[in-house]
């Protein structure tokens, strides 16, 4: 991921036992310091856009197919609001079901809940949305039997629980191509240190020297 030549830069006290001196320092990224998008900031539709994650995709293959540039994951990740990829990410289709396996076991193809089916009545009207989760013995009045009841009650397996949270996954906000730029120059901006008691330049902090101690 590219990202990280988009951090600025740290320079961290020498951890190091061959260390020269004790006010030697080893330059490194600020993992730190990042950037995100403001909360309100997807009811802007011109900017950004709903995107679904094909099967087996990643960040770099959509920051190819979107931006022409695997290096632009981070982009990919920022604007759909992704910190973790490895719990935020969807899952394949394969790799869903190895993980899945696993965690379940011999149970992986039992009744997790039960929640409800549709039901509609002679005219078409709705009486019952479906997805509402109720125990297995729920029942209502049949609406065009009056005298009788129904049971719209369906189970929903591990498994099944499993590839509907990993499906929630795979619609993500992405930005438009035309604005990208943009997002690059604000995003670099935004990485840059203002003047502070460990300012080196806009590029570079420094961190205190704990090794020295006031007399």
């Amino acid at each position: 991921m590219s990202y990280f030549r988009e951090l600025p830069n740290l320079q961290y006290l020498s951890p190091f036992a061959n260390r020269n001196n004790i006010d030697e320092y080893v330059l490194t990224k600020n993992i730190f310091r990042r950037v995100k998008l403001r909360d309100d900031v997807k009811k802007y539709a011109t900017l950004y856009y709903k995107f679904e994650i094909a099967d087996g995709s990643r960040p770099d293959l959509i920051a190819e197919q979107l931006y022409g540039s695997p290096d632009l994951d981070w982009v990919v990740l920022i604007t759909a609001g992704i910190l973790n990829v490895r719990d935020e990410w969807p899952l394949s289709n394969y790799q869903l079901y190895k993980y899945s396996e696993e965690k379940y076991g011999i149970n992986l193809n039992s009744v997790r809940f039960y929640e409800t089916t549709e039901v509609l009545d002679y005219k078409g009207r709705l009486i019952l949305p479906a997805g509402k989760v109720v125990d297995s013995g729920f029942t209502i009045p049949n609406p065009n039997q009056p005298t009788a009841f129904l049971n719209p009650v369906s189970g929903v397996s591990n498994y099944e629980y499993e590839v509907r949270k990993n499906d929630e996954k795979r619609n993500i906000y992405v930005l438009r191509r035309s604005y990208l730029q943009q997002f690059l120059n604000e995003s670099r901006k935004l990485m840059l240190y203002t003047d502070s008691t460990q300012y080196v330049n806009e590029t570079t902090i420094k961190s205190q020297n704990i090794r020295l101690q006031s007399p």
